[in-house]
């Protein structure tokens, strides 16, 4: 089992009427077939279990760095029981799944990437390219980090009210 083949999957699903996005992973192709909860299959890849712990650490360090810095920026996002929620277009998770998984296949760029991914988690990686901090491939995987969290929904922001002290 150590090593075992593994699925990595992005799928949609529902869960007592509320859908969501799911990235997860599953020992065979029938256990996503199966599931209830799951409504289509987007993205499968069949890969060696650490393989896919580790790509699926990634994608899930890259979708929640998004998503704060969404709420950061007070955009209203739905939070379902379970998932990703659906205000996040498939196309983004899309992005977000293949660069993961193409970037895996190269150990040198996995490692500056993860550590990128990593820094991108408490600062944007804006500062870094343009003061000409980062070179060569650096700078080139960090352009597309950055990107990967850039989407801004068109759904209003919650103006912050402070409520009154009285009450």
């Amino acid at each position: 089992m150590q090593n075992s083949p593994q699925y990595l999957f992005l799928a949609s699903g529902v869960n007592n009427g509320e859908g969501f996005w799911i990235i997860g992973i599953k020992n065979c192709d029938e256990n996503i077939s199966e599931d209830e909860n799951l409504l289509d299959c987007h993205r499968k890849e069949l890969l060696g279990n650490e393989s896919a712990k580790d790509i699926l650490l990634a994608i899930n360090l890259n979708v929640n760095n998004l998503l704060n810095e969404l709420r950061n920026k007070n955009h209203l996002m739905e939070r379902p029981s379970m998932g990703i929620s659906f205000d996040i277009p498939l196309e983004i998770l899309e992005n977000i799944f293949d660069f993961w998984l193409e970037i895996y296949k190269n150990q040198e760029a996995w490692e500056t990437c993860l550590g990128l991914l990593k820094v991108r988690k408490r600062i944007p990686l804006t500062n870094l390219i343009e003061s000409e901090s980062l070179k060569g491939n650096s700078k080139k995987w960090a352009i597309k980090i950055e990107t990967l969290h850039t989407y801004v929904p068109s759904s209003l922001r919650i103006e912050k009210l402070n409520n009154p002290m009285w009450e």
